[in-house]
């Protein structure tokens, strides 16, 4: 096979395997309630977690919390891939709660414009400072992998994010992520992939560059995109490779290093 179709058949299985995902992943329409449970609470681990119907930037989406057995007035906010959806981010969400922050993990209300889920996400932010669906919280890290990870960079100079940290992120052809990152006052770190098709062959690498208070750009060699999201599924490993269970542990581990450092969670080490 000539080297030049390789990039063009791996884009194709990602475009196919997106197009799959579309029907399964999406959030269904939920209602414009501001705090309503939409779902039992579940109680695992000393972690509480409820779905919630919430409404940002004007439409209405679900969000999964993760509220910590003691009172804590730091959250994180984690925003899930490109066709993808809350349910992806729920192993990061639990652990993070765990550790005693409170985790909030929205289906993204905008299926393609990361600046309009940006504005979503910074709207989640002040609901969240100001208590509407749990106790108030002072600080908080933004944390998104793949377009989301770019969502939550937008929204990372929002008035209370303290950090940011993208997960496999991923930018746009013109840029805007390295952009806007040359202008982002908070610390921030990266937990990045090998080149694939999946991450636009490290479209992102150029934020650690731009990044003002960068912290952290770590390369996980061999992880596939998937390695990124937690749980992942089927779907991603048809489109971008099976995730690894002792890489996905790896990635966890210093996503919550970073996180408890940045919000000094009151948790055992």
């Amino acid at each position: 096979m000539e080297p030049w179709r390789r990039p063009l058949i791996a884009a194709a299985a990602g475009l196919l395997a997106s197009c799959t995902l579309m029907s399964g992943v999406r959030p269904e329409p939920a209602a414009a309630s501001s705090g309503a449970a939409a779902a039992s609470a579940a109680n695992t681990m000393g972690v509480t977690s409820a779905t919630v119907d919430i409404v940002l930037d004007g439409r209405a989406t679900r969000a999964d919390f993760y509220v910590p057995s003691a009172p804590t007035d730091a959250a994180v906010i984690l925003a899930h891939g490109f066709l993808r959806s809350r349910a992806t981010m729920a192993g990061h969400a639990a652990r993070l709660a765990q550790a005693g922050v409170l985790a909030v993990a929205p289906d993204l209300p905008y299926l393609i414009d990361s600046r309009d889920n940006a504005r979503a996400l910074a709207q989640l932010a002040a609901q969240l400072r100001t208590g509407s669906h749990a106790p108030a919280v002072q600080r908080i890290v933004m944390v998104g992998f793949s377009a989301g990870g770019l969502s939550t960079l937008l929204a990372a100079g929002s008035e209370g994010v303290v950090g940011y940290v993208g997960l496999d992120p991923f930018d746009r052809p013109g840029r805007i992520g390295r952009d806007f990152a040359r202008t982002l006052q908070v610390p921030a770190a990266l937990l990045r992939g090998p080149p694939s098709a999946c991450n636009a062959y490290s479209v992102a690498a150029p934020w650690a560059q731009a990044l003002p208070h960068i912290e952290l750009d770590r390369l996980f060699e061999n992880a596939t995109h998937c390695d990124f999201e937690d749980p992942s599924d089927w779907m991603c490993r048809m489109a971008c490779g099976g995730p690894d269970a002792q890489r996905q542990q790896a990635i966890a581990a210093e996503l919550l290093r970073i996180v408890r450092g940045w919000l000094h969670a009151d948790a055992p080490p």
